[in-house]
C-alpha cells in the first residue's frame, strides 16, 4: 500500500487506473480552492468531513471574514462525490444555533432542574479533575463510566483508559447494529463496518428487510440505490409499512413484525429444495451445508405463510427471483437492527442466506474491505483493571466486544451495584434519555451518580442532570481523528479539520481530553502536542503528508471489493476453519442454536398497536431539531395509523392524539397519518422528537419520543442488544 502512495504520486494533479486517486494542491487550487469573493470579502473554499449525521461525508466550507457562509458537497469526496443532504447543507444551522452551549456550567440546584452557574474552563477542569482523583482514591478507577459515540471521543478513551476504567459503551452496538456485526463475524468471520459494503449499484436484485433506504438518508448509499434501479435491478422490501423504498418494489412483503427469521428461513429452503443456490461458491468456500440442509427441509413457505402474513406464492417466488439474479444480490444486512431480543440469529440468517446466493465478496453483492496500513503512538503500557468490566461485555453477553460495551449493561450496574457499584458517568456524543430505551431505568441509574459530565454542543435534557456540562466546538470548528474508510470500493482516508474559530467558550474535545491529563498526571499518554502532529503520526505508514491531507481533505486509495481480485491464499475467512460457517461451533459451544430458528413474540394486547419506528430524511436521531433549517423542513413528528384503525379508534388526520404505551406511560400529543400503507396492528412514528429542554427552543415540546415510550425491552442474551419493537401503544384523543 505505502509503495502506491509515495509524495510524488501523491502531488500528481491527475489519478490513473490502479494509482489512488488523490486531491492535490494544484488540483486543488482549480477545483476545491478556487478564489472567489463575497462582495468585498475573499471567500476560501476549506475542505472538512461533515458531523450533521454519522456518515461523515466530505464537504467544502465557503468561509468568508471567519464566518462559514455556506457548506457544501466535496465533489472529490469517493463517499459522496459532491452530493449532500438536506442535514449535510444544513450544517450552518448547528454552527449558528442560537441556543449552543457557549460556557462550562456547574449545577447549582436539584438534579433535574437545569440550574446552574457559569465556570471558567480552569474552574470546571480542576473540578473534574479533582472529582476523578477522589473517585479513583475512594472508589477505584472502574468507578467511573465512559458514554462515548462518534468520531471525536476517542481522546476520552484514551483519557479513561490510561485512568484505568475499562468500562465504556456506545449505543451503536446495543442500540443499533451490535448483532449484526456479531452475526455476520461469526458467520464470515468478520463484520461489515461502516457504511455497509453493500455492492448495491451493480446488483441485479436488492432486498431491504426493515431497511428504511430514501428515508434513512446516508447520501452514498441512496445514490448507489438509485443507480442500481437505474440500471435495472430489481427491489424486494420488507416491511410492515409502505416506505419510500417499498414504493419503489417490484415486491412489497407487508410482513408481521417479528417473523423474519421464518421468512428468511423460508427462502433458504426454497433456495436448497430447488438447487437454486449457488453450489459451487458453497462447496469451494462454506463449511455445515449438509447441516444447513437437514435444517431448513421443514421450514417450507406453507410453514411460514401463516406465521409471516404473507402468501406461500409469494415467498417461493421472490425466492427464486433471488436464485435468478445471484451472485448479484445485495441483501441489506440493515443499520438498526435491535428489534425483538433474537436480533444476532437474525443476522445469521441473513448471513447465511447470503452466502447461499454466493453474493459476500461478489460483484453485486457483499464487497469486501481493503486495509489501509495506520500510525499509532508509543505510549506506556495502560494500568490493568483490578476488576473486570461491569457491564457484562464477554461474560453476561459472551459476544459483545470489550472495546465497544454494552449501555445498557452500564445502566444496570449503575442502579444495582453490581458487580460493583458506578459512581460517576461521562456523557460525550450520546443523548442517553434519548438514545437508550427504558428511561425511567436512565433516570434511576443517574439518581444513584456522584458526578455526572456531559460534553456536548447542545442544551439536550440529560444536561439537566449533570453536575459539569462542557461546551464543545462544533464539527466545524474542530479537529478529529482522521476518518479511515475500509469497507468502501475505493479505501479512503479524509480529515476533519476546523473551517472556523471556535464561537464563544466551547473548545474540541482534543483540547479538553488533553487538558484534562494534563491535571490527572497522564500526559505521557498524549505525547503529542498539536492535532497537525497527532495526524502526522497516524499518517506516516502511507507516506502522505499532513498537511497536503488537509489542503484537499481526502485521499483514496485503489480497492481489492471482490474475491477475484485477490489471490487464492487471501480468499479465505477469518474464521475457525477457514470458511463460511453455515453451521456455527462457537455458538453451539455457547449452548445457542448453532444455526437460526424462529422463534414466535408476543403480540400486540386487545387495543394496542405494536410501536415501530425509523428515521426522516431531514433528522438526524434527536440531534438536529433544533436546527433552524431543518425545524422548518419537517418541525415534529407524526403517527401512522391504518385507516380502518383510526375510524375504530376514532381518530382522524391531522387530529392530535397522545400515545398511551401499555405500561401507561404517555406521550406528547401526536399529528395522525391516516394512510393504507402501513398494517392494521402496527404504529409507525419518526424517532428523536419530543424534546423536554426547555433551552431548546425550537425542538422543545414538538411531536412524540419514540424512546419515552420503550418501556420494555428484549434482551439478546448473546450481545446485549435492546430488542425495543417489543413495546405497544394505542391513540388517546388529546
Amino acid at each position: 500500500m505505502t509503495s502506491e502512495i509515495t509524495r510524488r504520486r501523491f502531488l500528481g494533479t491527475t489519478a490513473t487506473l490502479g494509482a489512488a486517486t488523490v486531491v492535490a494542491p494544484a488540483a486543488a487550487s482549480q477545483k476545491v480552492h478556487p478564489p472567489g469573493w463575497r462582495g468585498t470579502e475573499r471567500v476560501d473554499k476549506v475542505p472538512t468531513t461533515c458531523e450533521m449525521c454519522f456518515w461523515r461525508c466530505g464537504v467544502v466550507a465557503s468561509v468568508a471574514g471567519g464566518k462559514v457562509v455556506r457548506v457544501a458537497g466535496h465533489p472529490e469526496h469517493p463517499q459522496n462525490q459532491g452530493r449532500l443532504c438536506a442535514r449535510g447543507n444544513a450544517g450552518t444551522g448547528l454552527l449558528y444555533d442560537p441556543d449552543r452551549l457557549k460556557t462550562p456550567l456547574l449545577r447549582t440546584g436539584e438534579r433535574g432542574e437545569g440550574r446552574f452557574k457559569r465556570v471558567s474552563w480552569d474552574e470546571a477542569l480542576d473540578f473534574l479533575a479533582g472529582k476523578l482523583v477522589k473517585l479513583r482514591q475512594e472508589h477505584g478507577p472502574e468507578s467511573v463510566a465512559l458514554f462515548p459515540h462518534g468520531n471525536g471521543p476517542r481522546f476520552f478513551a484514551t483519557l479513561m483508559q490510561a485512568y484505568g476504567t475499562p468500562n465504556s459503551a456506545e449505543p451503536s452496538f446495543a442500540q443499533c447494529r451490535g448483532p449484526r456485526e456479531v452475526g455476520y463475524s461469526l458467520t464470515f468471520g468478520r463484520g461489515l463496518g461502516s457504511p455497509e459494503p453493500v455492492d448495491l449499484e451493480e446488483a441485479r436484485l436488492i432486498v431491504l428487510i426493515g431497511s428504511h433506504l430514501g428515508e434513512n438518508v446516508f447520501t452514498s448509499q441512496i445514490t448507489a440505490f438509485a443507480t442500481g434501479l437505474a440500471h435495472g435491478a430489481k427491489l424486494i422490501a420488507v416491511d410492515p409499512r409502505f416506505s419510500t423504498a417499498a414504493a419503489k418494489a417490484d415486491w412489497w412483503l407487508p410482513i408481521r413484525p417479528g417473523t423474519d427469521i421464518a421468512l428468511l428461513l423460508a427462502w433458504m429452503n426454497v433456495l436448497i429444495g430447488e438447487g437454486l443456490y449457488d453450489r459451487e461458491y458453497v462447496e469451494t468456500y462454506a463449511k455445515g451445508f449438509e447441516q444447513l440442509q437437514e435444517h431448513v427441509k421443514e421450514f417450507t413457505p406453507e410453514w411460514a405463510a401463516p406465521i409471516t402474513d404473507l402468501t406461500a406464492a409469494k415467498i417461493r417466488e421472490t425466492a427464486r427471483a433471488m436464485g435468478a439474479a445471484k451472485p448479484a444480490v445485495a441483501l441489506h444486512p440493515g443499520r438498526h437492527v435491535t428489534w425483538y431480543g433474537d436480533d444476532t440469529q437474525r443476522a445469521r440468517a441473513m448471513a447465511i442466506l447470503t452466502a447461499l446466493l454466493g453474493s459476500w465478496g461478489r460483484r453485486g453483492g457483499i464487497f469486501l474491505p481493503t486495509p489501509i496500513p495506520k500510525g499509532s503512538f508509543d505510549l506506556p503500557e495502560f494500568p490493568e483493571p483490578k476488576r473486570g468490566r461491569a457491564d457484562g461485555a464477554g461474560t453476561r453477553f459472551p459476544l459483545a466486544p470489550e472495546e465497544l460495551g454494552v449501555t445498557n449493561g452500564l445502566i444496570d450496574a449503575t442502579v444495582s451495584g453490581n458487580p460493583y457499584p458506578i459512581k460517576a458517568w461521562i456523557v460525550y456524543g450520546q443523548n442517553v434519555l434519548e438514545s437508550i430505551p427504558q428511561r425511567s431505568r436512565t433516570l434511576e441509574a443517574i439518581g444513584k451518580l456522584d458526578l455526572m459530565v456531559v460534553v456536548d454542543v447542545l442544551p439536550v435534557e440529560q444536561i439537566n442532570y449533570a453536575d459539569l456540562v462542557l461546551p464543545e466546538a462544533t464539527y466545524l470548528e474542530r479537529y478529529d481523528p482522521p476518518n479511515i474508510v475500509e469497507s468502501a470500493k475505493r479505501p479512503f482516508i479524509a480529515v476533519r479539520s476546523p473551517v472556523c474559530e471556535p464561537l464563544y467558550e466551547s473548545k474540541p474535545g482534543w483540547w479538553i481530553a488533553r487538558e484534562l491529563a494534563k491535571r490527572l498526571d497522564l500526559m505521557a499518554y498524549f505525547p503529542w502536542e498539536t492535532p497537525e502532529q497527532h495526524l502526522e503520526t497516524i499518517l506516516a505508514p502511507t507516506g502522505i503528508n499532513g498537511n497536503e491531507l488537509r489542503n484537499c481533505g481526502v485521499v483514496a486509495f485503489p480497492g481489492k471489493p471482490y474475491l477475484d481480485d485477490r489471490a487464492p491464499q487471501d480468499r479465505s475467512f477469518d474464521t475457525a476453519s477457514g470458511k463460511i460457517e453455515l453451521f456455527s461451533q462457537d455458538l453451539a459451544d455457547l449452548g445457542a442454536d448453532p444455526m437460526p430458528r424462529y422463534t414466535p413474540h408476543a403480540e400486540p394486547p386487545a387495543g394496542f398497536l405494536r410501536l415501530i419506528y425509523g428515521r426522516a430524511p431531514v433528522h438526524s436521531f434527536a440531534r438536529s431539531q433544533n436546527n433552524k433549517i431543518l425545524n422548518a423542513l419537517m418541525p415534529e413528528n407524526e403517527v401512522w395509523l391504518h385507516t380502518s384503525v383510526a375510524r375504530e379508534f376514532g381518530v382522524a388526520e391531522g387530529q392530535r392524539v397522545i400515545l398511551e404505551n401499555s405500561d401507561g406511560v404517555r406521550s406528547n400529543p401526536i399529528l395522525v397519518k391516516v394512510t393504507e400503507g402501513i398494517r392494521r396492528d402496527c404504529a409507525y412514528v419518526v424517532h428523536g422528537f419530543g424534546h423536554r429542554s426547555r433551552a431548546l427552543r425550537l425542538a422543545f415540546g414538538r411531536g412524540a419520543s419514540d424512546n419515552a415510550l420503550m418501556s420494555r425491552v428484549s434482551v439478546d442474551p448473546l450481545t446485549g442488544g435492546t430488542g425495543m419493537h417489543v413495546n405497544f401503544v394505542r391513540p388517546v384523543k388529546a
